[in-house]
């Protein structure tokens, strides 16, 4: 199976730059079941070609497998189409001899990383059992792509059996050369029926982080999705609950504050984490996990109180997690510090043995984010499963938001917010759970309270057993 990526213009010689590939060398790439070949077909000043060339062994392909293709009779192993069309192999190909390139990395040439350049990508051959030309269109017109899709006879000898589903692929557009490849790492496995490997959560986080920027947008994101993760239902629902969250991410108070009212805001954020930090050390807990840590502003805080031998930080959306390493300056903390802190994925809503074991466990700001009908499956998780002996958890109060004078009557404070709650319909939310799973709840203002509206965020600590 063949790839080539043709650059021209002004800039086609960025090409070797970002591919970190010398035109004047043959280089390869060991894959797990054969090797990957890059050369060079053509390299002049206004016109570059770079190649990428899988030689396939198939009895290797069988020997490694995780997975394969032709299980449906016996020596389906053997006779496929594996190590000639582009399939997951391919995808895996360009992660491994294109990785630099994938990721926006070039040293010697770092402007050249986000300049769009004039492309062209022929893939040979390419299979589209379902849906055909017109499945390959939806995929890739929406991200600015002319499509030429040419399709293949079964056999040119026997024309009339028919077309087979196989395709030789081109693609043109204008874009930076990572673009591209993201949208061919994720888009060729999407096409590919079976992949040679299992899919697991691994998947939907490489899923989400190479089409993060434009699969949240693009109108076959369902389809994409589905296929990919080859229609399992519970990794389906992890991805849609993690795009759904990193679409609607963006400033908790609407976006015509005040500088003002921002300042202020700021100063009850920190405020509210000051307090979770305190009932947290006032517990004498040594380990503590933030659910939902967002970009860790309190983990931070934990991470320097010697009382927490244990810390850990979860959330839904990767891309937060990055953020949360970058605010930590992960790089930079010494090797004992590393040795408290984890830093996890995760789902509250589903069970996940890893919030088992800890003393303490926070949730900042994060119910609110939630459609109602999940709480019942974060209560099991958190109360029911984990049951730690202390829950610090806070979300906002709509009674306090009559002083926002930006904020329209009836609505809510951010757009990802599902609910707000009064004081009195938190204290019933919490106190039901305290009675099911045997905690007892104590409740807190949190910001500067008033008589008749309280105070801007409210507190409630679940202590276990009493």
């Amino acid at each position: 199976m063949l790839l080539t990526i043709r650059a021209e213009g002004d800039n086609a010689e960025a090409l070797s730059f970002l591919l970190h590939k010398h035109p004047d060398t043959l280089q390869t790439a060991e894959l797990s079941v054969g090797k990957a070949y890059i050369f060079y077909p053509e390299y002049e000043k206004e016109k570059a070609t770079a190649a990428l060339l899988l030689d396939i062994d198939p009895v290797g392909m069988v020997r490694n497998a995780k997975n394969f293709a032709g299980k449906d009779f016996l020596l389906g192993q053997y006779v496929n189409d594996r190590p000639y069309a582009a399939s997951s192999f391919m995808s895996t190909a360009i992660s491994k001899a294109f990785s630099s390139a994938l990721n926006g990395n070039c040293k010697e040439r770092p402007e050249l990383v986000d300049v769009p350049l004039s492309l062209t990508a022929k893939i040979s051959v390419l299979p589209a059992p379902h849906g055909g030309e017109i499945l390959i269109k939806k995929l890739f017109e929406p991200l600015g792509y002319t499509v030429e899709a040419e399709r293949h006879p079964l056999d040119t000898q026997f024309p009339e059996w028919g077309y087979g589903k196989y395709f030789t692929l081109t693609l043109k557009n204008k874009l930076p050369l990572k673009q591209l490849l993201s949208h061919l790492y994720v888009l060729i496995p999407v096409l590919d029926n079976e992949k040679h490997y299992f899919i697991t959560q691994d998947e939907v986080d490489k899923l989400l982080r190479k089409g993060k920027g434009w699969i949240e947008g693009h109108p076959e994101k369902e389809t994409i999705v589905s296929r990919y993760l080859i229609n399992l239902k519970s990794l389906m629902r992890s991805a849609f609950e993690i795009l759904q969250t990193e679409e609607n991410t963006g400033d908790e108070d609407a976006a015509d504050e005040t500088p003002a009212q921002k300042e202020k805001k700021e100063r009850l954020h920190d405020i509210r984490l000051r307090l979770v930090a305190e009932k947290l050390r006032m517990s004498g807990a040594a380990s503590v996990i933030d659910l939902g840590c967002g970009d860790g502003k309190l983990l931070k805080l934990l991470l320097k109180e010697k009382q927490f031998t244990r810390i850990a930080g979860t959330d839904v959306s990767y891309s937060e997690l990055i953020k949360c390493k970058e605010k930590l300056h992960w790089e930079e903390l010494s090797a004992n510090q590393r040795e408290r802190l984890s830093l996890f994925q995760s789902s509250l809503t589903y069970r996940d043995r890893r919030f088992d074991g800890f003393d303490a466990a926070a949730l900042v700001e994060v119910i609110e984010h939630l459609d109602a009908n999940r709480l019942p499956a974060l209560e099991k998780s958190i109360f029911m499963y984990a049951k730690p002996n202390i829950v610090v958890l806070t979300t906002p109060n709509s009674e306090y938001n009559i002083r926002y004078e930006h904020l329209p009557a009836g609505k809510m404070r951010h757009g990802d917010h599902r609910f707000e709650w009064t004081r009195k319909e938190f204290e019933a939310w919490a106190q039901e759970i305290a009675r099911k799973n045997n905690y007892a709840v104590a409740f807190f203002p949190v910001g500067e309270e008033e008589e008749s509206i309280g105070a801007p965020s409210q507190m409630a600590v679940f202590t276990y057993g009493n």
